[in-house]
């Protein structure tokens, strides 16, 4: 009951009714990944390529697309990784869940957030002040 509560009022945890019933309809299962996210493949897009969609396992949230689902999920390749033997590149990096809003959170140099002062450029504006 709580699945069902979720899926028709909220579009971010897993997937919502309406792509339950298109997925029904329309989606055929391409395959699946090591974070439990579902792929499809459907009807033919405007311009002529088959629709392609994941449904996230839990929280929706598009960094959770594996490397190699990547590619398949924007038409760089229309092999997905279940039919080959994919092999991650030396240069691909592992999955981290987003950090926006945590104390892991991306804070460069100079930033209201980092701790520290930004180094003065060049190029800095110098507020005027009455008086001066």
């Amino acid at each position: 009951m709580k699945q069902l509560l979720l899926q028709i009022f909220t579009w971010w945890n897993g997937q919502t009714m309406g792509t339950r019933f298109f997925t029904w309809r329309h989606g055929k299962r391409v395959g699946e990944d090591e974070f439990g996210n579902v792929y499809y493949e459907g009807p033919m897009t405007s311009w002529g390529q088959p629709k392609r969609w994941v449904i996230y396992n839990g929280y929706a949230e598009a960094s959770k697309i594996a490397s190699g689902w990547h590619g398949w999920m924007h038409y760089r390749t229309d092999t997905p990784p279940s039919k080959e033997d994919y092999k991650p590149r030396e240069w691909e990096k592992a999955h981290r869940p987003n950090q926006t809003g945590t104390a892991a959170a991306y804070r460069p140099q100079g930033s209201i957030a980092a701790t520290g002062e930004r180094p003065r450029v060049t190029g800095d504006y110098d507020a005027w002040t009455p008086g001066s």
